[in-house]
């Protein structure tokens, strides 16, 4: 992916109105040239709200009271491995996130996600940050002043401070359909079967968190009541061996890493993708590596819609509309068709669902028989498919 790529910040900082943090402590990090990354923890929302309408709730004066628990900077030493290297309040208890917060291989490049760190081992602004935006722990008013170890999460991203505001490159979705071609309809099909997906890059791991970001794009629905059961597929955009534990737990996710270790712990994940090979362990999906007619077809569309796009915006007739909103709508309201028609057919008497409607889905009746398989086994949708299997006849 292109340079403009590599030298886009993920994250940046904006002020704003005071707002509740998210339902769990969480923390952020950044990393610039010279393998430090920095980084923040906050409190749980004080009054357990997790939807927006709690969120947005409080006055402003309650929600102050919940700000950031801790800064840090994490630093790797040749001698001793990732560290600590400064951290407010100093009494805090870090253990762990000096690994969490720094991407394995970082201290080998000169340059990543920069956020706030422009001058290693000057941290009046970050101590300024702390002053002005700092709470406690729960439990910890009121009791002895020494500070209660901070519960980090598995990943950076996993929960953002609302101040801090996912974005990615101009170009970024352009730079992800050039970079896996065709091959993203494969992903399309495993992220909306909500499929571990595990991403491997070796550093800088910015590009590849943008490909986490593209990736999980793949799979919005807008159809209301669709899969209430059906597990949240979570962005991590990076984990290492600090998280296997975590990832253990985990049903479906779509992350990224820079260790290799990982391609062998195969219980971790359902798919694999190293460059631009996308692999699966499970025979059962392997028939979903395979692209089929309806893919290309898809592919031409989407690239035929990109460059009407191009073209609108080079002639001035189209300034509003960008390439990340085309690409997101475009897989909606594909998933949106095979959806509805998925839920018509099952409300109707003979509940039947032939090679007519998966042509009317954009689908391959043969080459995505397996894919709809496991499409009605997740979301628990009652269609009787009534396609032959190809190996059959």
């Amino acid at each position: 992916m292109g340079e403009r790529a590599d030298e886009a910040p993920l994250l940046f900082w904006a002020e704003g109105p005071a707002v509740s943090a998210p339902p769990a402590a969480a923390e952020a990090g950044g990393s610039s040239g010279g393998g430090r990354r920095l980084g923040g923890g906050w409190s749980a929302a004080p009054w357990g709200g997790e939807g927006p309408e709690e969120a947005a709730g409080p006055p402003r004066a309650e929600a102050e009271e919940d700000q950031i628990v801790a800064v840090f900077v994490v630093t790797f030493d040749p001698r001793t491995g990732n560290m600590v290297e400064w951290c407010l309040p100093q009494d805090i208890d870090l253990e762990g996130v000096e690994f969490k917060s720094m991407a394995s291989g970082s201290h080998k490049i000169q340059s990543d996600f920069i956020h706030q760190l422009e001058m290693p081992g000057h941290y009046s602004h970050l101590e300024a940050f702390y002053d002005d935006k700092k709470g406690v722990l729960p439990g910890s008013k009121g009791t002895s002043n020494s500070q209660q170890p901070v519960h980090w999460l598995p990943s950076i991203h996993r929960y953002m401070y609302p101040e801090m505001k996912i974005t990615h490159p101009a170009g970024c979705m352009s730079q992800f359909i050039k970079f896996f071609g065709e091959q993203i309809l494969v992903l399309w099909k495993f992220a909306l079967l909500r499929k571990r997906i595990l991403i491997f890059s070796p550093p800088p791991v910015g590009v590849v968190c943008y490909r986490v970001y593209c990736c999980c794009c793949l799979a919005n629905v807008s159809l209301p009541g669709l899969g209430g059961t059906v597990p949240e597929s979570k962005p991590f955009f990076y984990v290492n061996v600090a998280d296997i534990e975590m990832l253990e737990t985990e049903v479906s996710y779509v992350a990224c890493t820079t260790e290799k270790i990982f391609e062998e712990k195969r219980d971790l994940y359902d798919v694999y993708v190293d460059n631009q090979n996308v692999k699966t362990h499970h025979e059962h999906l392997q028939p979903l590596l395979k692209i089929n007619n309806a893919d290309k077809e898809k592919y031409r569309r989407l690239n035929d819609q990109r460059q009407m796009l191009m073209y609108s915006q080079e002639v001035g007739d189209d300034c509003n509309s960008c390439e990340e909103d085309l690409f997101i709508l475009f897989f909606m309201e594909q998933n949106n068709r095979i959806f509805q028609t998925l839920m018509e057919v099952s409300a109707s008497q003979d509940k039947t669902l032939t090679a007519d409607h998966a042509r009317g889905m954009g689908l391959d009746p043969q080459g995505d028989r397996s894919f709809l398989l496991d499409l009605l086994e997740v979301y628990g949708i009652d269609v009787m498919l009534v396609i032959d299997n190809p190996c059959c006849t």
